[in-house]
């Protein structure tokens, strides 16, 4: 039985920056990762952005390094299926026992699947295999129906729509961006997508896909139908807790943690888009975003090691679609008081408000060099509209 100081669950970068906070203060305590993925960690943004927007980044650029950055052992296609947690081991699906002195689960999250969708008539758009099965699919003219308008959903049309395909994009919404943007700038951003010859069908719902010969039929909530040579879904997620469950962790929308990214077991830590933890602005939340990832997963390696300092970095969440930024810290609702303003040189600013009239999310449209002002808002949270706007600009 192999036996670890440090064993991670999960390959995705949180295990890279885990592994290599572990090295910052421990340079020879063994590490191991388990993995259910094909392929080691690697730069899971660049599925739906560089690599198709950069001509010059090619997916060599996209592994991490993590085996020869940290020295860890790495087992993929590896799905650990039970935790021990008084004898310390874990079980995997091969039968394989694992031992462990401090344990990290970097889970993630599952993609939600369409309930009336025939097998394999569907990709639930997720990892590097997805990715390398959609470029080879992409070839100009290929009919794509993508179902969901998040940012799966729509960082793909774009893409798509680069490559000469034929893009249609279904969202139950009326208006792309609509439940996070304000209305004046959800417009906008539909408008990128319909200018670049994306279909958009709002107020609609995927409710069967079935095959028909080569064909994939779209049935909608509406009783219409299309036609498409592949099917894309980003429906969202929900968080893979179902290990930390069977283990009686404490699980409330993640597994939930302390601020050293601990669990309700003393030896066990969580960290990703599986842990709900208490952050220092925000309150306690999950985020399910590359910036967490990283800084959660660089913090969560140290504090196995023993380091004393507390995980207090608060993340922020971004896209880029036809060469259009935009960043965010906090909570996106339009539904909230949302106080537009502009940067000093001009770029839009969304500044979302509570019933108490206080800051809790701010939109940062192609406004750079600005999230360390929306943080230091979101921490103050001051009333005064006037004081808010000025924060910003």
């Amino acid at each position: 039985m192999k036996n670890y100081k440090y064993l991670i669950i999960g390959g995705g970068m949180v295990s890279d920056d885990a592994a290599r906070g572990i090295r910052e203060l421990d340079d020879s305590g063994t590490i191991g990762i388990l993995s259910a993925d094909v392929d080691a960690p690697y730069s899971r943004p660049a599925l739906t952005k560089k690599l198709w927007t950069d001509p010059s980044f090619s997916w060599d650029q996209v592994p991490l390094g993590t085996q020869d950055a940290t020295g860890a052992d790495l087992d993929l296609e590896t799905e650990v299926t039970s935790i021990d947690r008084e004898e310390h081991q874990v079980r995997t699906a091969d039968g394989q026992t694992v031992g462990y002195q401090r344990l990290l689960l970097a889970t993630g999250v599952h993609p939600r699947e369409l309930d009336r969708a025939e097998d394999d008539a569907v990709i639930y758009f997720r990892s590097a295999r997805d990715y390398h099965r959609v470029r080879h699919l992409a070839t100009p003219g290929r009919r794509f129906v993508i179902v969901g308008g998040g940012y799966i959903g729509s960082e793909l049309a774009a893409a798509l729509i680069g490559q000469q395909c034929e893009v249609t994009l279904i969202l139950p919404g009326q208006t792309l961006g609509g439940s996070m943007f304000p209305a004046d700038i959800a417009a906008g951003y539909q408008r990128l997508f319909t200018d670049a010859g994306v279909k958009i069908l709002p107020g609609r719902q995927a409710s069967v896909i079935a095959r028909n010969g080569r064909t994939t039929v779209v049935t909608l909530n509406d009783g219409s139908t299309l036609d498409a040579d592949t099917v894309i879904a980003g429906l969202g997620t929900v968080p893979a807790t179902e290990l930390a469950e069977s283990a009686d962790l404490k699980v409330d929308d993640g597994v939930v943690v302390d601020a050293h990214l601990r669990t309700s077991d003393p030896s066990i830590w969580a960290a990703g888009d599986v842990a709900c933890y208490p952050d220092a602005i925000l309150g306690r939340t999950r985020v399910e975003h590359v910036d967490s990832a990283r800084k959660m997963g660089h913090a969560v390696g140290r504090s196995m090691t023993g380091d004393p300092e507390p995980y207090t970095y608060t993340p922020y969440f971004y896209s880029v679609v036809f060469g259009v930024g935009w960043q965010a810290v906090g909570t996106l609702d339009p539904s909230m008081d949302v106080l537009e303003t502009q940067t000093g040189d001009g770029k839009p600013v969304a500044i979302y408000l509570n019933s108490a009239g206080e800051p809790v999310g701010v939109l940062l449209w192609q406004a750079e060099g600005r999230l360390d002002a929306a943080r230091a808002l979101l921490a103050r949270r001051p009333t005064d509209r006037q004081e808010i706007a000025r924060s910003i600009q």
